[in-house]
């Protein structure tokens, strides 16, 4: 059965009994129909004293198109260690609606390890990135209006930093000219649009506090710079009032449930490529406060999401985890190996596997650093041999990592068992995480510790552009800020081509930017689009309904 069809056969619970299953009170829930809320804000007053779980955070390898299965994984776990009385809470991303109906599909897992209602889910859900596309349109009309009424700001329309957005992939948007049609119709200047999950409210919305802690963060976006070069914030427009309130309901996580009835905890997804890859400290807090254990993902590979969620995350929230979970395939390490696109599934192929295998074996390496304990989970799909497992378990005893062979997709919770022993097992040990740089070293040193310790390049170079920015960055006092790197999800280089465990290589940033709500600077390699087109044959053209509504051909 496809993955709809499994959803579309489950019987949900109602969303109350979810909830009073980890200790949710009725009148802490915002109903939206009979199987998903919002956790009202009065739910994090009185779990204050209440003591944290343990933090799990599910990352993976460099993954092939189509990724590796990294949410149905963490999906399935927390089915499993449920099933073990282990009063796990899950928390994840919400779903873009650009790989929905592009090539890479939902958010919601798969097989016997989803979280439902999944068509509601993949599609519009409560709102949050209706909200979010709206709160950023906002502040770009008020830019624009504020220069046409005059531009008492003196904002420079060669300078603007912010464009505005849309959560559906749309190549044809990302650069435009806008205010043609005379003088009523705005100063024509060059704009461009990206996804909504690329824009730094979101990235707001998923590191602020509390809605105090938003309004202020969306009062410091940096939105441009006058024509003395002086920068001009979202507070000068006077609209960060206006934008919170447009999030006021946003900012709320939500509560689903997975096929086996586990409760999951969904707010919040910025890109991992393009941003920092995790769901909000809202929702991971509270899942915290719900559960003896919360078990989140971060975006693609480790050296993408895990890294961010490490290093500009946990420090943002003041969190610690107590055990990583690496997801590998025996797919995506052919794929590493030089095993043809076509054929990854198709025949044994121990050659390109073990080609492969060095991939894995920095990204353990990598999360060993963070003094974090280290799990490999194998996502198992049936076209993987007895030998090719064999070579993977083999490889993680070598590196002294247990290693578990998960059957979550097939078999859900029940497939997962062994998996959640093993972490309860990694959670058991000291964790003695840290950070991999501190606060107080320049951008370019925290550039060069990721690029060297976690990409294995040689060194970093710097665009004339880049360069500059990073002089504007001094200027404005904002080294102290964390760093996130744009670059490609495919390779630890920032060249897609270069898969497996390049070397010799050097990392090129070509750009720079100054996330200043969100409080992280953005490095930019590579080609990273933060709008991205359609594919030849996109997911939509599967996409139909019949005429009594049921939703067919989503995954």
């Amino acid at each position: 059965m496809t993955d709809i069809e499994i959803a579309q056969k489950i019987k949900l619970k109602k969303i109350t009994e979810i909830g009073k299953k980890i200790g949710i009170q009725e009148d802490e829930l915002e109903l939206y129909g009979n199987y998903k809320a919002k956790l009202q804000n009065n739910i994090y007053k009185r779990l204050t004293e209440k003591k944290d779980g343990k933090l799990i955070l599910v990352t993976a390898i460099n993954p092939t198109p189509a990724g590796e299965g990294k949410t149905t994984v963490t999906i399935g776990l927390g089915q499993a260690m449920n099933k073990l009385q282990k009063n796990a809470v899950i928390a994840l991303r919400e779903p873009s609606l650009g790989p929905v109906f592009g090539i890479k599909g939902g958010a919601t897992g798969g097989g016997y390890s989803q979280v439902l209602p999944m068509e509601d889910i993949n599609l519009h859900f409560t709102g949050d990135m209706h909200a979010i596309t709206a709160a950023n349109n906002l502040l770009c009309a008020a830019l624009d209006n504020h220069i046409h009424q005059g531009n008492s700001l003196k904002i420079d329309v060669r300078k603007i930093l912010i464009k505005r957005c849309l959560d559906i992939n749309d190549r044809a948007l990302r650069n435009t000219v806008i205010g043609l049609g005379g003088s009523i119709n705005g100063v024509p200047r060059e704009d461009g649009f990206i996804i909504t999950v690329a824009t730094e409210i979101m990235a707001i919305l998923c590191l602020s506090s509390d809605l105090e802690d938003l309004k202020k963060r969306l009062g410091n976006i940096l939105v441009a710079y006058n024509t003395n070069g002086k920068p001009v914030y979202a507070k000068d427009l006077k609209v960060n009032g206006a934008m919170t309130v447009l999030l006021k309901d946003a900012i709320k996580p939500n509560l689903v449930q997975t096929v086996e009835g586990s409760p999951v905890i969904m707010h919040g997804g910025p890109f991992a490529n393009i941003a920092h890859g995790c769901n909000s400290i809202r929702a991971t807090k509270i899942a915290l406060k719900l559960g003896n254990y919360c078990i989140t993902e971060a975006g693609f590979g480790a050296d993408l999401g895990a890294e961010k969620f490490l290093d500009i995350k946990c420090r943002a929230a003041k969190l610690k985890p107590s055990c990583v979970v690496i997801v590998a395939t025996i797919r995506a390490l052919k794929y590493g190996g030089g095993a043809n696109l076509e054929n990854l599934t198709k025949k044994e192929d121990v050659k390109s596997l073990k080609l492969g295998l060095p991939n894995l074996g920095i990204h353990i390496e990598n999360m060993k650093k963070y003094g974090v304990p280290v799990v490999v989970a194998l996502n198992h799909f049936e076209t993987d041999s007895s030998k090719e497992i064999g070579e993977v378990r083999k490889f993680c005893t070598e590196k002294n990592v247990e290693f578990s062979v998960a059957k979550i997709h097939a078999e859900g919770g029940n497939g997962g068992i062994d998996l959640a022993k093993k972490v309860c097992k990694a959670c058991g040990k000291k964790s003695k995480f840290s950070f991999m740089y501190p606060d107080n070293i320049s951008t370019e040193e925290k550039i060069l510790k990721i690029a060297k310790e976690i990409y294995r390049a040689k060194g970093v170079m710097y665009t004339k552009e880049a360069e500059k920015a990073l002089e504007n960055i001094k200027t404005l006092g904002k080294e102290n800020l964390p760093v996130c790197i744009a670059k490609t999800q495919y390779s630890l280089s920032d060249d897609p081509t270069k898969l497996g465990a390049p070397k010799d290589f050097n990392i090129t940033v070509r750009d720079i930017s100054i996330s200043n709500g969100a409080e992280f600077i953005v490095a930019i390699t590579g080609n990273i689009l933060r709008m991205p087109g359609l594919p030849k044959k996109p997911a939509a053209e599967k996409i139909d309904i019949t005429t009594t509504g049921k939703i067919k051909n989503m995954f």
